[in-house]
């Protein structure tokens, strides 16, 4: 940017991406400002200009004003920022500017002071969590099943793992040099161009992946269980699992765990096996959790809890599309959150009727026990962390929606 078009801002006053401030002072608004333009689409902060914009001029050495703007701009923000550096004397009064523009994605955000900032009107302030998740989302840290995960490659797709899931399909997987891999990987979603890199998507990545928790956006991406002694969840488990792999893998495994509990037994003469639950019903409380759970919400398991009346099964996020706990009890069906991931779980035979899973849960409970299935949306105020201990949640935790399945045992 050239001086006239400085002039041009400066005239035009303060917004949303222009900032000014008379001098370097100690370097935090300017972080702040900096940090907060390179979290959204850029902008430009002026120096040497008061907020009535007037040019009053940097007092200090134009040299060391420039050395000292460099330095910053590596090191001050978290990671490096792309910018522009300029300056311009007028009338014996030193102008610097800092045109800082839009940041390439999937890093972390910018930050300065240990925080995030952004850009809210004519102020660089921290986020709400509501923005949070947004500036999350923006740079590739939280998921929808269709973005791609950074930081992983096309290699990191078992292509037999793909090939086996097409032609389960009955689809025929066309080999010739008009067909390769990368077209079938992108034609199917598994993998989308990112930056002139062919990346793997979220659903790619949890579906067909080598080690899908090997990259930092999805490494809590599993599944946690926990068996407690009581009705509640302190002070501890008798048994815990953090459950990774593949969305399906996960729920294969985490009915395992659950069958190795072992069953309870009543002496009656002779013993009598007493099954807490049936496997079906548990089986699609478990999907329903996978292939309807919020993406986006960072840092959130599906867990599977067994209490000593009942078993858990919770989701991250709330009911999608507009669905509500009576329509859903009513057996009303919906589009999955997570479409792609919904027919993943049909074609690995883990559900058959899309959008019946409640009625199934239902049909299973009253024949087993004569109970009703329970669904609950609403905050938490405890997790269970990977060892299974009962753990109060942060207030950032508290605020993200979760949906409970409950089934009761006889």
């Amino acid at each position: 940017m050239e001086w006239l078009d400085v002039l041009k801002r400066i005239e035009s006053g303060e917004d949303h991406v222009t900032e000014f401030k008379r001098g370097l002072g100690d370097l935090a608004g300017i972080g702040k400002t900096v940090a907060a333009f390179a979290n959204g689409g850029g902008g430009l902060l002026v120096l040497g200009v008061d907020d009535g914009r007037t040019i009053v001029g940097v007092t200090e050495s134009s040299e060391a004003v420039q050395e000292r703007l460099t330095a910053f701009l590596q090191s001050g923000c978290g990671r490096p920022v792309a910018a522009h550096l300029g300056r311009h004397q007028d009338s014996r009064k030193w102008v610097h500017w800092i045109e800082v523009r839009r940041q390439r994605r999937g890093y972390e955000p910018f930050s300065h002071g240990g925080r995030y900032w952004i850009r809210r009107g004519r102020s660089s302030v921290a986020p709400s969590p509501s923005e949070l998740q947004e500036l999350m989302n923006a740079f590739g840290l939280v998921l929808t099943e269709e973005q791609v995960v950074h930081g992983a490659g096309v290699e990191d797709i078992d292509q037999r793992a793909f090939r086996d899931f097409m032609e389960a399909q009955g689809a025929e997987l066309v080999r010739n040099p008009q067909s390769s891999l990368e077209d079938e990987l992108q034609a199917a979603s598994v993998a989308e161009e990112f930056g002139g890199e062919l990346l793997p998507t979220l659903y790619g990545l949890m579906t067909f992946g080598r080690e899908p928790q090997g990259f930092a956006s999805t490494a809590r991406l599993y599944t946690v269980c926990a068996a407690y002694d009581g009705t509640d969840v302190f002070p501890h488990a008798v048994s815990g699992a953090a459950i990774e792999g593949r969305f399906v893998d996960q729920v294969r495994r985490a009915l395992e765990w659950f069958e190795a509990l072992g069953n309870r037994y009543r002496y009656g003469g002779i013993f009598e096996d007493l099954r807490l639950l049936p496997a079906a019903a548990l089986r699609e409380a478990l999907v329903n959790a996978m292939i309807h759970r919020d993406y986006s919400i960072a840092g959130a398991q599906v867990m599977l809890e067994v209490f000593g009346n009942r078993v858990e099964v919770t989701s991250p996020g709330g009911l999608p599309n507009r669905m509500t706990v009576e329509r859903v009890r009513g057996g009303g069906a919906s589009r999955s959150r997570n479409e792609m991931m919904a027919n993943a779980m049909v074609v690995a035979g883990l559900t058959e009727r899309r959008g019946r899973g409640w009625l199934l849960m239902r049909k299973c409970m009253r024949e087993f026990n004569g109970t009703e299935p329970d669904l609950v949306e609403g905050n938490r105020l405890w997790r269970t962390d990977a060892r299974g201990r009962g753990v109060a949640l942060s207030e950032k935790e508290g605020q993200f929606t979760r949906v409970r399945f409950r089934l009761y045992a006889g």
